[in-house]
């Protein structure tokens, strides 16, 4: 099967981008479900003992590619969590709602993230 090239450019995009991080993959999966739907997730573990879990719905549409649904969760090497990015609609008071993230103590009205944004920002993270 041939993927949609919106699809097959944003998955080649999110790939190089996983490769070029100081991280290595626990696991890396692309699940195609059509050529213009598919899933992805990933496990990274950073250098600085980090762990980005990334799970994430795509599909195409005429407007171009849009998320089903995701989760991005990054916590630190004692399981302590330091951001995390989803749409899970449960803060309906938020102005951005359902997407929102969580930092440690709170949950605060965000736009839905990029994941390519995300990586860059989990990749910029110091520890305590």
């Amino acid at each position: 099967m041939r993927l949609h090239e919106l699809l097959e450019a944003y998955l080649n995009k999110v790939e190089a981008a996983v490769a070029a991080l100081p991280a290595y993959a626990e696991t890396y999966i692309e699940e195609v479900l059509t050529a213009e739907r598919a899933n992805l997730a990933f496990r990274l573990r950073f250098s600085n003992g980090f762990l980005l879990e990334v799970s994430a719905a795509m599909v195409v549409e005429a407007e171009g590619l849009k998320t089903l649904g995701y989760r991005y969760h990054c916590q630190d090497a004692s399981n302590t969590m330091l951001i995390r990015y989803d749409d899970t609609p449960h803060f309906r008071k938020l102005s951005t709602f359902p997407h929102h993230k969580h930092i440690k103590d709170a949950v605060i009205a965000h736009d839905e993230p990029d994941l390519l944004a995300v990586l860059q920002e989990v990749s910029e993270l110091e520890p305590n």
